[in-house]
């Protein structure tokens, strides 16, 4: 099938349904290479011998090249056809996968990874605006999309799993072929179940567009990433502010163009604007205080990673079962309401976390982690469903380019700042409470992570190691609840944005549009 316009305007069948299942393996793959290659650092390290520097690129390129590319390929697919970028996503990245899997050396390594990621970004907002081609009715649609980020929290958590698992019995290059036969699977069945969509009104494709906002968006996520690792500093700041700079100069070449790369009307969009800035601010808010948990558990609970990892599987099946059951509750609610509440409760599981963790309490700790993850995994889906549906179809891949884009530096700036902050925190609280007899340059070292502390303290005699250790674990429970505090009071606040911006949208019942669905020009105001 090669049309213009969407596949259908009545209910998904079998074929859809079928072609939903094959969409949702690459997207876990997808968000299993995120975090699969965490654990392979080491072996890594071991056989290719890299520089400290290439290590991090090792690791973090893939990331940054699917934040920086997935508004320009959300809108090259709406130009080029979205299964025909998809099926070259693919073979892309299974090509780059066994490429990453054989590197002899670490620049090709970080070459392949980049193209992975670069592969990446076609995928992600291809699969998702096929889903809003394929599933018109807005009740499967929604229900679609609960099940593809399904798929995507679980590609997510189980990343270390498989990796730790493949590393236990095989070489590092394993990590990369999971996604291989993925996506030769997909290859296979897409052009026999998966429509083709591309908008043929669309004008030229403006590069120097692409350009800018590959510039912008990865210069601002670098400048997270280096202010996660080093602190808040001039040079992260700089980073940030010439990525915003170049966002700017963008923002004004696409008031000028006539056929913009991004249709700034979109933003008019209430939906699509409310879903934009809930779904970024919920990520925030739940990366950050991830990061520190896994920490937390290790660092100050002397958890091993295993049973760290483990702990943190019931906040992943309650997201699960939650995301799944969303779908069902919209039916009779409308959208605002579970969203508004899914984030209050999250709020709550963040107050929980701050309440519980100065007190070295596990089980009251990750109870508040599973409801803060609980309930805001389907606010996820919803979101996103709101702003794919805002948006007219032949905007639809770029909507999910923009909403995954937002979801990108909500995860890296949510690491980021809430981890600066309970950094702030623990250095001043264990510089106050350091021992006497802890010399100010093993201080200064214990002062760098919760882990530093615990190396320090073991190299010191029993009683002042043992004073160390205590304090920096008072110190970095008191740094965890600062930002726990701080997640609180900004999932509470999306809430309130959620429950007040998307009030107008109605339950997807099947026939009635999501706010502002299928008409760019409709700027709602409720």
């Amino acid at each position: 099938m090669n049309t213009s316009a969407p596949a259908g305007t009545g209910r998904a069948g079998r074929r859809e349904w079928i072609a939903l299942g094959v969409l949702t393996l690459p997207t876990m793959v997808l968000s299993m290479d995120l975090t699969v290659l965490h654990l392979a650092a080491p072996s890594i390290s071991a056989d290719l011998a890299p520089t400290g520097g290439q290590l991090l690129w090792i690791l973090d390129v893939y990331g940054f090249f699917v934040a920086g590319f997935l508004m320009t390929m959300g809108t090259l697919g709406d130009r080029i056809g979205r299964r025909q970028l998809l099926l070259i996503g693919a073979a892309a990245f299974a090509a780059a996968s066994v490429a990453a899997a054989f590197a002899p050396t670490a620049e090709l390594l970080i070459a392949a990874r980049a193209v992975l990621g670069v592969a990446g970004a076609t995928l992600m907002p291809s699969t998702l605006a096929l889903l809003a081609t394929m599933f018109t009715d807005s009740a499967q649609r929604t229900f679609a999309i609960a099940v593809w980020m399904t798929f995507f929290t679980v590609g997510e958590a189980i990343g270390p799993l498989v990796g730790g698992a493949l590393l236990q019995f095989t070489w590092w290059g394993a990590v990369f072929l999971i996604g291989v036969p993925v996506m030769l699977l997909l290859l296979a069945a897409g052009p026999f179940l998966l429509p083709e969509h591309r908008d043929r009104l669309s004008g030229r494709f403006d590069l120097p567009s692409a350009v800018m906002s590959l510039a912008a968006v990865l210069s601002i996520v670098y400048g997270i990433k280096r202010a996660a690792e080093s602190g808040l500093g001039a040079a992260p700041l700089a980073w940030v502010l010439a990525g915003a700079a170049i966002g700017a100069v963008f923002l004004r070449r696409q008031r000028r163009l006539d056929e913009p790369m991004v249709d700034l009307g979109l933003f008019r969009l209430r939906a699509f604007t409310a879903g934009l800035g809930t779904q970024t601010t919920a990520v925030f808010a739940m990366a950050g205080t991830q990061l520190l948990l896994t920490q937390y558990l290790q660092g100050v609970l002397g958890l091993s990673p295993l049973a760290a990892g483990l702990w943190t599987v019931p906040s992943v099946v309650f997201g699960i079962g939650a995301t799944l059951l969303a779908p069902r509750i919209v039916r009779r609610v409308r959208p605002a309401i579970v969203i508004g509440c899914g984030l209050a409760v999250a709020a709550a599981g963040a107050a929980t976390v701050a309440l519980t963790a100065p007190q070295a309490d596990l089980f009251w700790t990750v109870a508040g982690f599973t409801v803060l993850y609980t309930g805001v995994t389907p606010t996820l889906a919803l979101t996103t469903d709101s702003i794919v549906g805002a948006a007219p179809p032949r905007r639809a891949g770029l909507a999910s380019g923009v909403a995954q884009s937002g979801a990108e530096l909500g995860l890296a700036g949510g690491m980021a700042i809430l981890g600066s902050i309970a950094m702030a925190v623990y250095q001043g609280r264990l510089a106050e409470a350091a021992p006497a007899g802890v010399t100010a340059d093993r201080l200064e070292q214990a002062q760098g992570t919760i882990g530093a502390a615990a190396d320090v303290a073991a190299r010191l005699p029993d009683q002042a190691g043992a004073a160390l250790l205590a304090a920096a674990r008072h110190a970095f429970a008191d740094g965890m609840q600062a930002a726990a505090w701080l997640s609180a009071a900004l999932l509470a606040g999306a809430a309130v944005l959620a429950a007040t911006m998307l009030r107008a949208a109605p339950p997807p019942d099947g026939s009635a549009p999501v706010d502002g669905a299928g008409d760019p020009e409709r700027a709602a105001a409720g």
